[in-house]
């Protein structure tokens, strides 16, 4: 993923409830896809931000002396200006780039206890 050809928005925006839910034709199931691709994100950015930290990282035995790394602002200051998680699920659930499917309505699967 990349995060700076990203065109989420960084603010808050409404979204027509239809375009969510066309998919599903349920509403409370999308924003569960949604959810879910938002927590993955969040991993991912968080990952790839502690890697970038730690390549600037200075160690050092002294509790007191802390020392403001201008790199490491730099990084964190990028990370801070990017779009939210859930706002980059949301555009990827829009554009249909998130595979789901629901195992419950496929073959016959038992649902409390009945036979579909």
């Amino acid at each position: 993923m990349d995060l700076k050809q990203s065109s989420a928005s960084v603010s808050t925006s409404t979204i027509d409830k239809n375009l969510v839910d066309a998919q599903t034709d349920n509403i409370y199931e999308a924003i569960s896809i949604i959810a879910k691709r938002a927590t993955q994100i969040n991993a991912d950015i968080k990952k790839e931000l502690i890697d970038k930290l730690d390549e600037f990282a200075t160690y050092n035995d002294s509790l007191e002396e802390v020392f403001e790394n201008k790199e490491q602002i730099e990084v964190s200051k990028f990370y801070e200006k990017l779009p939210k998680p859930h706002a980059l699920a949301v555009e990827e659930w829009l554009d249909q780039k998130i595979y789901h499917r629901n195992t419950a309505t496929e073959g016959n699967e038992e649902v409390s206890g009945e036979t579909i």
